[in-house]
């Protein structure tokens, strides 16, 4: 599988939402600033996510996005499958020919590669990424670091 930015940044993005669950809505500003990911970009890919009703939307004081649903049932290749990531190794499309009219000599290990890469993901959830230590390590950093004022010492702006 070759995940591009736009499926590993889906991922990061919901993970931060979902660590951040409890203070309300989050702004996309805010995960921008924590994942250093382009607010705009941001943006598209969270276009696709609402689409797909992973997530909700609310405008206005305190707006922002909440999971549509527990943690516990989103699953990555949910996520994935929502920004249109593509989970197939093979080169061609499913069992289509793709060598000259025919299977090439290793379509079936990367089918079964895909298959593979496609069950875990959709074996994992983003309360199952949530739970490991060293990704709530990384999220208090990040939530610290946010924190903090800059050098110049004006404060961060946190909301939208």
């Amino acid at each position: 599988m070759n995940l591009t930015s736009k499926g590993r940044y889906a991922v990061t993005a919901m993970l931060d939402l979902a660590m951040h669950a409890s203070t309300g809505a989050t702004p996309l500003s805010d995960i921008s600033q924590r994942q250093s990911i382009s607010r705009c970009y941001l943006e598209q890919l969270f276009r696709k996510l609402r689409k797909a009703q992973l997530v909700n939307s609310s405008r206005g004081p305190g707006g922002g996005y909440r999971l549509a649903r527990p943690p516990e049932e989103i699953s990555l290749a949910h996520i994935i499958d929502a920004v249109d990531e593509i989970t197939d190794n093979t080169g061609c499309q499913d069992d289509l020919p793709c060598d000259m009219n025919h299977q090439c000599l290793s379509h079936r290990l990367w089918l079964r590669l895909s298959q593979e890469i496609h069950d875990y993901l959709s074996g994992t959830s983003l309360r199952d990424l949530m739970q490991r230590e060293g990704i709530q390590r990384v999220a208090n950093r990040q939530d610290l670091r946010m924190a903090q004022p800059p050098i110049d010492g004006t404060p961060i702006q946190l909301q939208e």
